[in-house]
């Protein structure tokens, strides 16, 4: 008889836990996505696709890049909001497309450029002392030829592209600009100390797998 109501409050008290645990996750997985999502609101990207991982090609994609960010750049240069930047970049577009074309073929290479402004999924990225988590973000992707070579990414709002570059420390105006845009929580996520930031960002993945496998919606 003892065995017996043993065995069932034991079953009881493990089903609260499982049950209590499981709402911890999906609260958790609700706040971590309204962060990133509110994170990724006010943050405008770059990616671009070398053709191959051949040096040749590596080289070339920082080409493309350097050119585009020195057209980019000026455009943008009295610009303030993410939504703007996202409006000027697809406003562009063209222009951009002839540049990082050019680019190419004053390589020497025949290959193809394809643009587009869109929503891309992004991992965890370190620039400087500023760290962003994965998820989806509005950026503009280049693609050169095959695009089958190594990814290359960057914040182009608020700007942190030769941050990247240099693994320097980032610039107070383009920090001043990023705390302007975000609330003083997501700018506290993102400004967190690396180890700090790493163990945030680790949790933030985990949860995104998870409610990308259906597990959490």
């Amino acid at each position: 008889m003892k065995k017996t109501f043993f065995r069932s409050k034991l079953k009881t008290t493990l089903l609260i836990m499982f049950l209590l645990f499981v709402y911890v996750l999906i609260a958790a997985s609700s706040y971590t996505k309204a962060v990133c999502t509110d994170i990724a609101n006010n943050v405008f990207r770059l990616h671009v696709i070398a053709n191959s991982d051949s040096e040749e090609d590596q080289k070339l994609k920082y080409i493309v890049r350097d050119s585009i960010l020195s057209y980019v750049n000026g455009i943008l240069e009295n610009i303030n909001n993410k939504e703007d930047v996202a409006l000027t970049i697809n406003n562009h577009i063209d222009e951009i497309k002839n540049i990082a074309q050019q680019a190419v073929y004053n390589e020497g290479f025949t290959y193809d450029v394809e643009i587009e402004v869109g929503n891309f999924k992004f991992p965890t990225k370190t620039y400087g002392n500023i760290s962003f988590p994965p998820g989806l973000y509005d950026a503009l992707r280049v693609k050169i030829g095959n695009a089958s070579g190594k990814n290359w990414w960057c914040v182009m709002f608020p700007p942190l592209c030769f941050v990247d570059v240099s693994f320097g420390i980032v610039p107070e105006d383009s920090k001043e600009l990023m705390e302007s845009n975000l609330s003083s929580e997501d700018y506290a996520l993102v400004s967190s100390s690396k180890n700090t930031t790493k163990i945030k960002f680790k949790v933030v993945e985990v949860l995104q797998n998870l409610t990308i496998n259906g597990i959490f919606m």
